[in-house]
Parts: C-alpha cells; structure tokens; sequence
C-alpha cells in the first residue's frame, strides 16, 4: 500500500491570535506575569481555533513494539519485558496507568509489532504488523510496505478516537536506540552525541551501543528521506506513532508529546510537514541524552524538566494539568473590566 500523508495546513491566524493576546493581557494581573502559562493559553487558543478552548475527552495512547537491534545488546533488559510492560499497562500497575486514571486520562495500549500474542481484553488495540523489526545493522528495519502500514494503522487508531487532544506514549526495548538513528540521520549529528543510557546503561555499555549504532548508519549511508529512514532505523510503534501524530494534526488535536521517543516520531512527522510543530506541546526534556538535541532542532521549549527516562507517556501525563490550566486561565480568569480592577496607570508605565 501507498500511504497518503494528509495535508496539514498553517494554523497562522493574526486575528485570533491579536484576540487571545489582548484577552491575556487585560486579565486581573501584571502584564506577562503568568509566564510561559500565557504563551500555552494562545497556543491551545490558536490550535483550537477559540478564545475559551476547551480540552475534551483526552486520550493517552501508548504505542508498544519490539526492536531487532535488541539482539544486540543496546538494551540494559530483554525484549520480553516490552510484553511484560504492556501487560502492566492493561493491569493499571504501570506508572503511565497511574497518572492516566489520576487526570481522567482515557488509555489505550497499542501493539504495533511485539513479539507476544496478547489475549483481547478493553484498552488493547492490536495493530500488530509483525513480531518486532529486523536488525537494522543487517538490513531495513521494515520493509516500505510495513512502514506504511504502521503509518495507515496510526492514522485509523486516531480516527477512531473521541475528544481533541492526543497524549503520546510508547513502549519498547531497543527504541532508544532507532530514536538516536533517527536524530542522528535527520539532523545530520555525530551518533555518540545522540546515544544515552537508555534503560540504565553503563558508560562501557553505551559505549558499545554506540559501535552498534554506528554500524546501523553506515549500514544505510545513501538514505536520507525521512520515511526512508523511517523503515531503515525502525520502530513499527514509532511508525505507528508518526500516523498518528498526522492524522491527529490533521484534524486540528492539540498533540501532547512525552520524551525521547515520542519526539522522534514528531522529528520525522516535521521534516514531512513542518506545520505540525503547530500543533504540538512538548510535555518535558527528558534525562536521555539526545532529547535536548532534538528539541532544540525542532525548536521547542518543553514545559517540565524532571530528569525523567521512563517513557510510557509519563510526562505527557505530568504535564496535562499544566495544558488544563492554560485554558481555565483564559476561559474563567476576570479582566481589569469585568472585576472592576485598576489597570497600570500611564505614568506608572513611563517610570
């Protein structure tokens, strides 16, 4: 199959945007004062499309898949905990289900190739494309084909969701490792720059994940396309991811991005559609080595920085009250008018 990217349009909107920045700066405070809370307020204004936005039925989506490069030795666990992990997510026991049902956030788990078959059960979607990628140091991580399926299954799972936000969260030993691919082929860095500890590496360990990654790139030197990178590096749940991430921005979601991972889709998502960024609020700067780099070659400010490397969709969760508070700001906080307050005098202003 040939999958069809979905046009993303500019959500560039003066009008509105002179509309939610005067109604910021008339409420009942000093002008500015809220801080970064101002420019998420005028960022979900503007994605929504309303001076009183409102955030419905949020939806927490953990992407799960396994990783040939695992084989390797890139990750400080085997690949069985990728299932295992999943079975904890569906049993509430994991730190993502915590945080879901303490913010009324609805969870879905999303196999998209883990090498287990899972019994059906409610919060489970099975997308599964194959029983985990292919070692990318030997060949394509996917085939194009895979690749776009997974791209097709993301972009039906958002279809089929409620509500107008998307929380992103994942799930998959060895995904550190095609992210760093990823970043490093993308935005044209050293690997050993974009290469962390992952799962709990040792410096001597990251050192030969590092040697493995190496191997990966120069394995694939003449591809540089994104969806070409995509397939060579892998990830059926970051391919899966990058569907979803466009559908999600194509019907105008307020995307929430958690760490490392979930950026990494959003970083081929951008280099696809660059209007994406748009509608994307990124949840935290995570304690993975990379991150940082490929915030800053999106060019985005995250809102927490906690030192977390979990994944799973954790920050994304720890953010959301943050995102719910910029909107109450701006639906239910007075104006000077309204309260009958004393605005800043004009000579106060001079001085």
């Amino acid at each position: 199959m040939n999958f069809t990217i979905p046009s993303i349009p500019d959500l560039s909107d003066s009008a509105l945007t002179q509309r939610l920045q005067h109604k910021l700066d008339n409420k009942t405070k000093p002008l500015g004062s809220l801080g970064r809370l101002e420019a998420l307020a005028l960022q979900l204004g503007v994605i929504l499309g309303s001076e009183t936005p409102e955030l419905r039925v949020p939806q927490m989506v953990v992407f799960a898949g396994d990783h040939g490069l695992a084989a390797r030795g890139v990750s400080a666990y085997p690949s069985d905990v990728t299932w295992q992990m999943v079975e904890n997510f569906l049993a509430g026991g994991a730190c993502v289900s915590v945080l879901a049902r303490q913010h009324g956030l609805a969870l879905t788990v999303v196999d998209c190739g883990v090498r287990h078959d899972f019994a059906p059960r409610d919060g489970l979607l099975v997308r599964k494309i194959a029983p985990g990628t292919a070692d990318a140091c030997a060949g394509p991580a996917m085939t194009a084909a895979q690749r776009d399926q997974a791209m097709a299954n993301g972009q039906d799972i958002v279809k089929g969701l409620p509500g107008n936000a998307l929380l992103l969260g994942e799930m998959g030993i060895g995904n550190t490792s095609a992210a760093s691919l990823l970043l490093a082929r993308l935005a044209g860095l050293p690997i050993a720059d974009c290469t962390g500890a992952g799962t709990g590496l040792d410096d001597a360990a990251v050192a030969r994940k590092v040697v493995v990654l190496q191997e990966a790139l120069l394995r694939h030197a003449d591809v540089s396309a994104p969806l070409e990178a995509l397939a060579a590096f892998g990830g059926f749940e970051i391919a899966t991811m990058v569907g979803a991430v466009l559908q999600a921005a194509h019907e105008r979601r307020v995307i929430v991005v958690d760490g490392f991972i979930a950026s990494s889709a959003v970083l081929v998502v951008q280099a696809l559609e660059p209007q994406v960024m748009q509608r994307c609020v990124f949840a935290h700067r995570s304690g993975e080595r990379g991150h940082a780099l490929m915030l800053a070659h999106l060019g985005a400010q995250p809102l927490l920085e906690l030192g977390l490397r979990l994944g799973e969709g954790s920050g994304a969760a720890l953010a959301w009250p943050l995102l719910l508070s910029a909107c109450a700001v701006l639906r239910e906080m007075a104006s000077f008018e309204s309260a009958g307050v004393a605005e800043k005098s004009a000579h106060q202003g001079a001085s």
